[in-house]
């Protein structure tokens, strides 16, 4: 049995993402508009590669998967409010936790696309994101919107607004001079999420 592993995203480790992300083309396109899939994730894979994270647990079920690339490759992003998102950076657009997967999945899913982004040479990461109010369930804020982040969850890994339109904002978090423990491809990445997330051990009891 091998342990948990982070994939690239493409049109073969797809059918093993969520089924409602299988033929999801809102990003995809502008609104009021369509387009042929496969066609994009051709389009995706000739200019970009790998256009996501499909993360595995230990016996090769799925925890959850992300989205990301250029901009360019998601033309919805420039019609959001406070977008459009720089040309400069990855964008990530939307992830997807699998049943009752905790916060720390997504966690990973951001730590495995802060490597890859910084390894293709990427100025920033950037996403959209939202301000809950106070008090707001996890279920609410990781469950229900699958496109847009936590505000508060996002400024733990350093992300900053760039600008904002009511409670939504695009935020980016710049990799020059940024100091972080990912450094490397997936696998490191991956490492370094199991050791942060690992339980702690369990006290010692103290002696006679």
């Amino acid at each position: 049995m091998s342990g948990p592993r982070v994939t690239g995203l493409t049109g073969v480790t797809l059918q093993d993402a969520p089924v409602v992300c299988h033929e999801c083309i809102w990003w995809q396109t502008r609104a009021g508009r369509s387009l042929d899939k496969r066609k994009w994730i051709e389009r995706a894979e000739t200019e970009w590669g790998p256009w996501g994270t499909v993360y595995y647990d230990a016996d090769g079920g799925v925890l959850g998967s992300m989205q990301y690339g250029p901009a360019e490759l998601f033309p919805r992003a420039a019609e959001l409010p406070a977008g459009p998102p720089s040309a400069d950076a990855v964008l990530v657009t939307c992830a997807y936790l699998v049943e009752q997967s905790a916060p720390w999945v997504m966690q990973s899913l951001f730590l495995a696309a802060i490597g890859d982004a910084r390894d293709r040479g990427a100025k920033a990461l950037e996403t959209f994101s939202y301000r809950y109010r106070e008090g707001e369930s996890q279920y609410e804020r990781f469950r229900v919107h699958k496109t847009i982040f936590p505000a508060d969850f996002l400024a733990d890994f350093g992300f900053r607004a760039v600008r904002s339109a009511g409670f939504v904002e695009l935020a980016r978090l710049e990799f020059g001079g940024l100091v972080t423990v990912v450094e490397g491809r997936r696998a490191k990445v991956l490492r370094v999420v199991k050791d942060a997330f690992a339980p702690a051990p369990a006290p010692v009891p103290p002696g006679p």
